[in-house]
């Protein structure tokens, strides 16, 4: 099976956000037999060492990220969301407002690619399952750097490939053909996972990933496997 693939458009790729925002967390439960609640705790484990933390989480959508980290990690004193699926952003105020977090965590609407905070803003950026679906993704970097106090750190979330070959060819197996019948099946929206598969196989993983964070600037870059290898936390920081 090979692992070349066409990349896919990212254009206005929020509208298709916005159009699975119902059933989104849902499906993701489904897809990932309920894993991605762990990987996004497992998150916090990597937060700076601070007494308190101000917190950008970027592509924040229905705020399961966010919410995770706050919820584990009483020192994030702030907490701010954004993403330009205005849709995926209402599922996520409600899930917040039904938290005793709500005074801590803001969403608002925004681009990743144009962050609309000054430099030297937050202690961390995270950005769980996002990347991958930015138009410049170098342009990303530079911004979530931009903003990053020094020594802050950037955690970035996102989808890889197993390195052992016949894990390789099971794992792609499930993300071509699987996942997109348990999103379609959910959401009614076969198409739209059908994109998110190929994204989770064309994207740059592991050492690639980390050369690109290291040339937006990041030191101390690192990666981190879970589960086999079908996802990695990515752990970068700003120099002082």
């Amino acid at each position: 099976m090979s692992d070349l693939l066409l990349e896919p458009s990212r254009n206005e790729i929020w509208k298709m956000f916005d159009t699975l925002s119902q059933t989104y967390d849902k499906t993701n439960r489904w897809m990932t037999f309920g894993l991605d609640l762990y990987w996004r705790k497992k998150m916090g484990s990597f937060l700076p060492l601070k007494d308190k933390i101000s917190l950008l989480d970027c592509a924040t959508g229905t705020a399961d990220q966010i919410l995770s980290l706050v919820k584990h990690c009483p020192k994030i004193v702030e907490a701010i969301g954004i993403d330009l699926s205005e849709e995926m952003l209402k599922v996520g105020r409600k899930k917040i407002q039904k938290t005793s977090f709500a005074e801590k965590i803001h969403l608002q609407t925004a681009s990743a690619l144009a962050l609309p905070f000054p430099e030297n803003r937050f202690d961390c950026v995270t950005l769980s399952f996002g990347i991958r679906n930015v138009t410049d993704v170098s342009a990303c970097l530079q911004e979530i750097f931009r903003v990053l106090q020094p020594e802050g750190k950037a955690l970035i979330l996102e989808t890889s490939l197993p390195k052992l070959k016949i894990l390789r060819f099971f794992h792609v197996l499930y993300i071509r053909k699987v996942l997109p019948l348990i999103g379609g099946f959910i959401s009614n929206k076969k198409q739209a996972y059908q994109y998110l598969n190929k994204t989770a196989e064309s994207f740059p993983h592991g050492k690639d990933f980390c050369n690109l964070l290291e040339k937006s600037g990041f030191i101390e870059v690192s990666c981190h496997p879970m589960t086999f290898g079908a996802v990695s936390i990515y752990q970068a920081t700003k120099p002082s």
